[in-house]
C-alpha cells in the first residue's frame, strides 16, 4: 500500500476540522451542507466530462487505484545486477543463451526488448521501437496527470461560484439577520471545499502521478541501455558502469560495496 497518500489524506482532514475548531467554526457546516458537495465535486465532474474524452475519463479509478496500491516495479540496483547477470552468460555463450530468460521476465517492455535482441533485429530498429515505446507510455502518463490538474483548476473557481449562490440564497430574506448570518456562513462553505479540493486533493495527485510516472521511465530507460549493451557484447564492468548513471551517489557506494564484498566472499 502507499501509506504516504493515506497519510496525506488524514492530515489534509485533521487541518481543516482542528483549524475550524481552533477559529470556532461550527463544523456542523461542514456536513450539513449538500449543496456545497454538489456544486463542488458534481461541477468539478461536469467540467473534466467537457474538457476530456470518455477514453480518458474511464481510465479515473485505475489511476486512482495507483495512488493507493504500491506499483511493484524492479528497482535500480537489481536491474543493474540482472543486466550484469545477462552481459555475463552473453559473452560466454551468445545472445541465444538468453532465449531461456525470456519467459522469467516480469515486465513486458522488459521482455519485448529482450526477445527483439535475440531474433537478431538491428539495434537502430530495437532503439526506434522502445523509444516510440517510451514515448506512447509518457503521453498516457501525461494525459492521466492532466485529469486531475485540471480539476484542481476548476474546483477552487467553483467554490466561488457556490459561495456566490449561497449568498444570493441568503441576501434573498434578510428579516431575520440571525438566519441571515448562518446562511452567509454556509455560502462559503463551497469555497472552503472548493479549495481544499483543489490544493489538497486534485493538484496533488496529479503531482504524485507524474512522479510515479518519471520513476517508471528511468526504468524503462535503464532497460534500453542495458538491452542495447548486451546487444553490443559489452564487459560486465562496462554495462554496470554505464547503468549506474542512474543511481544516486549514495545508491552507487551501497553497489560497489556489495560489489567488493562479493568480490572478498569469492576469495
Amino acid at each position: 500500500m502507499e501509506i504516504s497518500t493515506l497519510i496525506g489524506l488524514v492530515l489534509g482532514l485533521v487541518a481543516v476540522v482542528i483549524g475550524m475548531i481552533l477559529k470556532g467554526a461550527p463544523i456542523i457546516n461542514l456536513v450539513n451542507n449538500p449543496a456545497a458537495y454538489i456544486i463542488i465535486f458534481v461541477g468539478t465532474a461536469a467540467s473534466l466530462f467537457i474538457g476530456f474524452p470518455a477514453s480518458e475519463l474511464k481510465k479515473f479509478p485505475k489511476l486512482i487505484k495507483m495512488l493507493f496500491v504500491k506499483q511493484k516495479m524492479i528497482t535500480k540496483k537489481e536491474l543493474i545486477t540482472l543486466f550484469m547477470e545477462w552481459a555475463s552468460i552473453t559473452r560466454r555463450e551468445g545472445l541465444l543463451a538468453l532465449e531461456s530468460k525470456v519467459e522469467e521476465i516480469d515486465d513486458d517492455f522488459l521482455r519485448g526488448g529482450m526477445r527483439m535482441i535475440i531474433d537478431g533485429n538491428d539495434q537502430d530498429f530495437v532503439s526506434d521501437v522502445l523509444a516510440e515505446d517510451i514515448a506512447a507510455t509518457e503521453e498516457r502518463h501525461r494525459a492521466g496527470a492532466l485529469i486531475f490538474s485540471q480539476a484542481g483548476m476548476y474546483a477552487p473557481t467553483l467554490g466561488v461560484l457556490g459561495a456566490v449562490i449561497g449568498l444570493i440564497a441568503a441576501l434573498a430574506d434578510m428579516k431575520d439577520m440571525e438566519k441571515l448570518g448562518h446562511a452567509i456562513a454556509a455560502a462559503f462553505v463551497a469555497t472552503l471545499l472548493g479549495i481544499f479540493s483543489g490544493y489538497v486533493l486534485w493538484h496533488p495527485i496529479a503531482n504524485k502521478l507524474k512522479r510515479l510516472s518519471k520513476r517508471e521511465i528511468e526504468i524503462r530507460l535503464m532497460m534500453v541501455e542495458g538491452l542495447l549493451s548486451i546487444q553490443s557484447g559489452v564487459s560486465t564492468i562496462a554495462i554496470q558502469q554505464k547503468l549506474a548513471v542512474f543511481l544516486t551517489p549514495a545508491e552507487r557506494a551501497q553497489l560497489q560495496d556489495k560489489e567488493e564484498n562479493a568480490g572478498e566472499q569469492k576469495d
